[in-house]
């Protein structure tokens, strides 16, 4: 690729996307490094000056890529645009070795046992089935006791794919439908929430083809490669994310996830919090809960209080919540104000009241004076000990994320000359799909469309191409006749025999 320097502005958008760091800018024009460019076209799909132009011409030794249909022109000694491929002496080498099951199964877990429950090999490090028409790079066979087995793997490239991220805290990070961003560019949304988390989805074949799709592709590799992410909600908080830690939010780092809504705290420790206060309010976005109006309220005996709650009542003892900056993730800072009014007929002077969130990292006390108004006081022990029970039983605040893909298109004809009996066989169990050995879960219906929780792939076994596309390693194994039924690729199936343990050296693409 060169650079019409007349046009050019400066901007830096060839540089930033650029997946080999192949281009600088210099007195504020673009340069590109022709010996590390593997025209992949990046530059100039970004650049808004269309400034970037093609150069046909080739430094010696330069190597044409067929893993994809980007089909780089790799320069000697250089990486490919998705960093999977290095020409080495004029070879395209896979940089990573191809991994079995044994080197990655720790990282996956436990696992069934029935015989195609788990690949001969992985993909990792196996390369890609491009053209699709041709068998997968690896058809692998195997005996396991009297049942003969095949794996075939292949790294594939998936437009349809995009990472579902939970992130367990109940701090507000911003509104349903909000765009998640990396620095300006948006990457996803914010979808919902679950219990106790904020699910935030990335990625997607429409952000794919968008105008931030290498963005996209980058982000959802980097979170499912276990890498530190810094995202940003519009109109919300600030993240650091990394699958397996806790997350930061607006630089502080959460350490609790809430042991429920305020309905489930009460009404998992109501006789707990009976023995604290005369009344108890525990503070929530979602639910926030009054016990004397609350049924384990009533169950533990808890009698009226008159105190009623700001929120909208849902059910006797529980208000639907509001979403701010304060307790439990709602709009109230100063918890007395969650308080909308004290009956004074069924209220008495010197009541206590003790609020709390879910999870029981903050608390305060108030005792009503002979006003009606309600005067702080100090923490009791017994609210000490309250608290530090609920606390004590909130689970770390982790960050999680499931890959999510469609593998039903032509990838399946690297597998077999019949993709639809791939499809059935898969949906029908005689053939089992895992993502560098994790278990898939296949989503119902039509295709071949699968989630995989990216902590029980090895970190770094994803990958991007700037088609874009995000490259996750797959492999369907299944037994000998069953892969003949379906139409198999059976003269390309080799029988296994690792050169190591847990590693098989590729030797060239």
């Amino acid at each position: 690729m060169q650079v019409n320097v007349e046009k050019c502005t400066g901007c830096g958008f060839c540089m930033r996307d650029c997946p080999v760091e192949a281009v600088k800018i210099s007195k504020k024009k673009a340069i590109i490094n022709k010996e590390v460019c593997t025209h992949c076209g990046v530059c100039s799909k970004v650049c808004p000056e269309q400034a970037v132009e093609s150069d046909t011409t080739l430094l010696t030794g330069t190597v044409e890529c067929d893993a994809c249909p980007i089909k780089c022109k790799v320069p000697l000694n250089a990486m490919g645009a998705c960093l999977r491929y290095r020409n080495d002496n004029e070879i395209l080498v896979r940089v990573t070795d191809l991994h079995t099951f044994e080197d990655v199964k720790k990282i996956v877990g436990q696992v069934p046992n029935p015989a195609i429950q788990y690949p001969v090999i992985t993909a990792l490090g196996s390369g890609t089935t491009y053209p699709c028409c041709k068998p997968a790079p690896h058809i692998v066979s195997e005996t396991r006791g009297d049942v003969d087995v095949v794996t075939v793997v292949t790294e594939v490239p998936l437009s349809y794919s995009s990472i579902l991220v939970k992130v367990d805290t109940d701090v507000f990070i911003g509104t349903e439908g909000a765009n998640v961003m990396v620095g300006k560019r948006v990457v996803g949304m914010v979808e919902t929430e679950q219990y106790g988390s904020k699910m935030l989805h990335i990625g997607g074949v429409n952000r794919l083809t968008s105008e931030n799709g290498f963005l996209v592709a980058r982000t959802i590799t980097d979170i499912a490669n276990g890498k530190e992410v810094k995202l940003k909600i519009e109109n919300g908080s600030r993240l650091k994310i990394r699958v397996g830690y806790a997350p930061t939010i607006n630089g502080t780092k959460i350490k609790k996830m809430r042991i429920g809504c305020g309905s489930a705290t009460l009404g998992i420790f109501a006789p707990l919090l009976k023995e604290v206060a005369d009344e108890v309010i525990v503070l929530d976005s979602h639910v926030t809960g009054l016990l004397s109006g609350h049924v384990a309220g009533n169950y533990a005996g808890v009698t009226p209080s008159g105190v009623d709650l700001k929120f909208k009542l849902s059910t006797p003892g529980r208000y639907f919540g509001d979403h701010g900056k304060g307790w439990g993730g709602t709009s109230v800072t100063d918890p007395k104000e969650v308080i909308q009014s004290i009956d004074m007929d069924t209220a008495r002077p010197g009541m206590t009241i003790f609020i709390t969130e879910t999870t029981g990292q903050n608390g305060a006390m108030f005792e009503l004076d002979e006003k009606g108004k309600l005067v702080s006081m100090s923490l009791t022990k017994k609210a000490k000990a309250a608290l530090k029970t609920i606390e004590d039983s909130c689970e770390p605040s982790l960050v999680s994320a499931v890959y999510i893909g469609g593998s039903g298109g032509s990838a399946r004809a690297g597998v077999t000359k019949s993709p639809i009996k791939l499809t059935k066989a898969v949906h029908d169990n005689r053939a089992h799909l895992t993502v560098c050995g994790a278990p898939g879960f296949i989503l119902p219906g039509g295709g071949i469309s699968f989630m995989v929780d990216v902590n029980r792939v090895k970190p770094g076994a994803f990958y991007w191409t700037p088609t874009p596309a995000t490259i996750c390693p797959l492999e369907y194994t299944m037994e000998v006749k069953d892969y003949i039924s379906i139409g198999g690729h059976v003269e390309a199936m080799k029988p296994f025999a690792a050169k190591e343990p847990g590693k098989i050296k590729n030797q060239e693409k």
